[in-house]
């Protein structure tokens, strides 16, 4: 697993050991099946692998923690995440759950400069006045079609 891209499914694991990091809150193996709804048994794969792998360490009976590579990786996906969430939320004017379900799709698969160019759009959009990029007409087209 070492230097090449993770599956979806392993970079879901990392990001929900990093949120439940970020919350204050313990990842353990049941911690991440609640958090994923997936069975006890496929975190406890998904672990091993991830621990091999040098992202995670991992005892069984002991909290889950990122090792710096995870903890790269992990902030990767998570930005990736929230940054596509953002846009869909704050500029395609997408609710939230619809907006959450499809930013957790696309972050696997978007491509790295496709990516920047969003983040970079999205920056230059929330930052600009009103004057200069009239986002308020720009939600009215999308209603209207």
């Amino acid at each position: 697993m070492q230097n090449r891209k993770l599956s979806t499914s392993m970079e879901d694991y990392l990001e929900t050991i990093f949120i439940l990091q970020n919350e204050g809150k313990s990842a353990r193996s049941k911690d991440i099946s609640e958090k994923l709804s997936v069975k006890k048994s496929s975190v406890t794969n998904a672990l091993q692998l991830l621990s091999e792998g040098g992202y995670i360490n991992y005892n069984k009976y002991s909290e889950v923690t990122l090792t710096d590579k995870g903890m790269k990786y992990a902030r990767e996906v998570y930005k990736r995440h929230e940054t596509i969430k953002e846009f869909f939320e704050h500029v395609l004017q997408v609710d939230s759950e619809l907006a959450e379900e499809n930013a957790c799709k696309i972050e696997h698969v978007i491509d790295k400069k496709v990516f920047d160019k969003l983040s970079c759009f999205l920056e230059f959009i929330m930052q600009s006045d009103i004057t200069c990029v009239n986002i308020e007409k720009f939600r009215q087209v999308c209603e209207e079609n």
